[in-house]
């Protein structure tokens, strides 16, 4: 009886650090990404509020302007009542842990276009669950659905034409200036979104594609699919 009594009192304390490692991963880290993410959006607005003729330029991660984990620019998502800061870099200690949309620049994995470029291809990462899960349902977005990414000056809206539910996490083709598997067949101005799939592992990749359909000044205000939403 004493040792069935030690048993079950170990069980129990097993199930107690499962449930509480559970709470942290999927509830406590998304307050704290939550948190610094907004903390990011807000600085940014401040920022183009109080400098609105510093110009994109300035805050091109090319430019050696901004650092690893340092935000440039925010991402919407109508459809999926996304608002997320975009940093340089996919690393997860500086950028994905912290509830922000990553930018492939070529620091641990491939280099991407920035939305300003003329032809090639911005391609972002961002977590599924936990830490702020910014992409938690992109798997919901079809053909025609908008994605929407404002910088200093400019709104650039994307329109989604398809996506890739399940791939290698190896498979750099996806995020090519002409990205293998999206259907388009020359240099264009695109968007590849990257997260992992299934949920709750990062086994495979999923991936969303979309063509740049407009740019909007910043000084006209939001377009008409943030109609209401934020700046």
């Amino acid at each position: 009886m004493i040792a069935a009594r030690t048993l079950a009192e170990l069980m129990l304390t097993v199930g107690v650090l499962a449930l509480l490692l559970v709470s942290y991963l999927l509830w406590w880290t998304n307050v704290l990404a939550d948190r610094a993410a907004g903390d990011a959006v807000a600085s940014l607005q401040r920022q183009w509020a109080d400098e609105p003729a510093s110009g994109d330029a300035l805050q091109n991660p090319r430019n050696g302007t901004t650092v690893p984990g340092q935000s440039f620019a925010i991402l919407y998502i109508p459809k999926l009542d996304v608002k997320s800061p975009i940093a340089q870099g996919v690393g997860k200690e500086k950028v994905l842990d912290r509830g922000m949309v990553g930018h492939y620049d070529g620091v641990g994995g491939p280099v991407s276009a920035m939305p300003g470029d003329t032809t090639g291809n911005f391609a972002l990462a961002a977590h599924r669950n936990s830490h702020g899960e910014p992409f938690r349902r992109i798997n919901r977005l079809v053909p025609g659905d908008t994605v929407i990414v404002r910088t200093a000056n400019t709104y650039y809206t994307y329109d989604v034409t398809g996506s890739l539910p399940q791939t290698s996490p190896a498979n750099a083709a996806v995020v090519r200036p002409v990205p293998q598997g999206s259907g388009f067949t020359g240099p264009g101005r695109y968007l590849t979104l990257t997260t992992c799939t299934p949920e709750f592992t990062s086994t495979y990749r999923l991936i969303v594609w979309g063509k740049l359909a407009s740019e909007r000044p910043a000084s006209q205000g939001p377009p008409p699919a943030l109609a209401g939403g934020g700046s």
